[in-house]
């Protein structure tokens, strides 16, 4: 095993570009994005700045780009291209989940990867020969990286993944819409395709599909246009639709009726935020939307953990992280506190703190950078003690002030009222209420009302695939003038050679094929032929015989025959036959697992399966009665062999 060794890359060389994080990806920055998916990404890799590839094997390039200037903010952006030769499996999980398994297995994936500064590069492991004795035998394993602040992948034609993203409470320098954002730009900038993702996000340990879907009626991605696109156990867009409206809709009094000795509680927390609202609070939904809304409202000086926010500290250059010195600041401020509000030396305040943070220098710069600020609610003073020449500091509470400053502005009471509601006390009452609903089960498992909204719960939670359509079949506009040249779509069709499973498979998307206005269709078919020879590991040896949809001969000028924008089909055959031939698509050569649950699942949708030991059918454990929390046995057998079984006539 030899790992992805980036720690060398990390030092920039003098003069070399840096770009701007909010604008990279718009069209015109850093490139003009008019070609396919593919041509984009070779124009945008060409800025890039090139990595060793003696310590990577594979070609990668990284990005540099700004998120701040004052203070000063970087993230590397590194794009690694994975031929289909070093991955671990030429099939793609990730595809055969989201329902494109009978999609053609691609030449090269694109990794598009923000490093998260807890994990360095070489975290990235290969498996396989060691890179220096066979650089392509070693096998590259990124699926699995989900600790990054950004992890998505792209196949050569244009369909794609986001497999993770961590934002501020991961500890990642930049919260979760920005590197959404970021994304976004992205794919909408290189014209990919269609670009899935697998929702299993939190909020504070709340599913945030379930939270966000009951309080906006779609899940937190959908703000990008990311929806439905694929559930497990059977679950369908119309289910889902049902699901997020019955639990919406459901009235707060009849949730409280049913809650039993939790009722109490959930009350309070009901009247609390139904007094703070200025219209009135009738459903589930209402009330968990007015408390997502009232989260971005919330004074942040209200929040007792924001009390230690060294802003003022990074207004000067400094070279310690913001966390760093944030963490500093709060040990500080602590320490003054346990004095009781009485003047101690700065020497007592530093040895107080070295128990926590061992950096001296660190530490003297915020000590020296604290004297008479307001860290959060407490005024940090400092002076020199006239008789002994030291430097003392204490700590003055003036929150009493602030409130009744804060008052003094606004007539509103309920705005009075919303100022004395802290986040923390916020999110503990999100998740009181979340907890006792959907956690805890106590609206009653055994009555009608309670399985209904545990199965609404779990049909939602079950939504996780979540699909987004950038530019779909034809990412491309129609021009007329090009210069001489004019566009038509192409595809493929493969005759049937060897199976006749050949001819059930899906066509790969239409590519789009620029000619010259004197081309003729011979020209035309060795044009196709290197579109999808490049892009389709299946098709490497692909010759084009025929085109399906117009009758001509191969000598006749395409200008003319056929119009701009044209779809046109082309029949062929790859020479190559036997495992390339047979194993081309995302699903395998058998078309995958033999799936038929209970549930009604049909194709593996990424859950825990298991399969008959007869039939060789897969089914979830979960439908068979398997807990998630128990190992699968060796050997099972469905309900129908088992029958089978029972009623077959003994041995003599």
């Amino acid at each position: 095993m030899s790992r992805l060794d980036l720690m060398g890359c990390k030092k920039r060389r003098r003069g070399e570009r840096v770009f701007r994080f909010r604008t990279f990806g718009e069209n015109g920055y850093p490139i003009e994005f008019d070609g396919s998916f593919l041509e984009n990404v070779k124009a945008l890799l060409e800025l890039g700045q090139p990595e060793s590839s003696s310590c990577i094997g594979v070609p990668c390039w990284s990005f540099e780009l700004e998120i701040n200037r004052q203070p000063p903010l970087h993230v590397l952006l590194y794009v690694i291209e994975e031929p289909i030769e070093t991955s671990l499996s030429r099939h793609c999980r990730h595809c055969l989940y989201v329902g494109w398994g009978q999609h053609l297995i691609c030449n090269k994936k694109y990794h598009f990867l923000l490093l998260s500064k807890d994990i360095t590069p070489a975290s990235l492991i290969f498996n396989g020969d060691s890179i220096d004795a066979n650089p392509m035998k070693a096998k590259l394993n990124l699926m699995e990286a989900h600790g990054h602040t950004m992890h998505g992948v792209f196949h050569s034609n244009g369909f794609g993944h986001l497999l993770c993203i961590n934002g501020l409470e991961s500890g990642s320098d930049l919260p979760g819409f920005q590197i959404m954002d970021f994304w976004d730009r992205l794919c909408t900038g290189l014209k990919a395709r269609k670009v899935s993702l697998n929702d299993v996000s939190y909020k504070r340990g709340m599913e945030l599909r379930l939270l966000h879907g009951l309080a906006y009626g779609e899940p937190w991605f959908g703000r990008w246009g990311y929806l439905f696109g694929r559930g497990s156990f059977g679950v369908t867009l119309p289910m889902y639709k049902k699901a997020i409206e019955a639990i919406r809709g459901m009235p707060l009094t009849l949730l409280i009726h049913n809650l039993g000795n939790s009722s109490h509680e959930v009350l309070l927390i009901f009247s609390r935020y139904q007094s703070l609202s200025d219209h009135t609070l009738v459903g589930l939904g209402d009330l968990l939307h007015f408390m997502l809304e009232l989260t971005t409202h919330v004074p942040k000086a209200n929040f007792v953990d924001s009390y230690y926010s060294p802003s003022f500290l990074l207004e000067t250059a400094c070279r310690w992280s913001p966390k760093r010195v944030e963490m500093a600041t709060r040990v500080i401020v602590e320490a003054l506190k346990r004095a009781e509000f009485r003047w101690i030396s700065r020497q007592e305040v530093r040895d107080a703190a070295r128990a926590y943070i061992g950096d001296t220098g660190l530490l003297d710069f915020v000590l020296k950078s604290l004297g008479n600020h307001v860290v959060g609610k407490y005024l940090v003073r400092r002076s020199l003690n006239p008789v002994t020449k030291v430097l003392e500091y204490c700590l003055e509470d003036v929150s009493k002030a602030s409130v009744e400053s804060e008052g003094s502005v606004t007539s509103s009471s309920n705005l009075r009222t919303r100022s004395k509601i802290t986040r923390a006390q916020l999110m503990k009452d999100m998740f009181c209420v979340y907890k006792h609903i959907f956690k805890e089960q106590e609206l009653g498992t055994n009555t009608r009302f309670g399985d209904n909204v545990s199965l609404a719960a779990r049909i939602i939670l079950d939504s996780r695939h979540l699909i987004k359509e950038y530019n779909g079949d034809l990412p491309y506009k129609l021009e007329l003038g090009l210069g001489g040249k004019f566009k038509v779509f192409c595809t493929v069709l493969l005759r049937d050679a060897v199976r006749c499973e050949w001819k059930t498979k899906l066509m790969p998307p239409y590519e789009c094929i620029v000619l010259k206005e004197n081309a003729t269709v011979n020209e035309l078919k060795v044009e196709v032929e290197r579109t999808f020879r490049e892009l389709y590991w299946g098709l490497k040896s692909f010759v084009a015989e025929s085109v399906v949809n117009l009758n001509t001969s191969g000598s006749e000028m395409v200008f003319g025959l056929v119009e701009v924008g044209r779809r046109l089909v082309f029949e062929g055959s790859v020479r190559e036959q036997g495992a390339t031939a047979r194993d081309a698509y995302e699903c395998g050569a058998d078309g995958g697992r033999v799936v038929d649950c209970a549930c009604g699942t049909k194709e593996d949708d990424g859950q825990r399966m298991i399969a008959c030991a007869v039939c060789e059918v897969w089914q979830h454990t979960w439908c068979v009665q398997i807990p998630n929390s128990e190992e699968a046995p060796g050997i099972f057998l469905c309900k129908r062999c088992e029958q089978v079984i029972m009623v077959q006539p003994s041995l003599p």
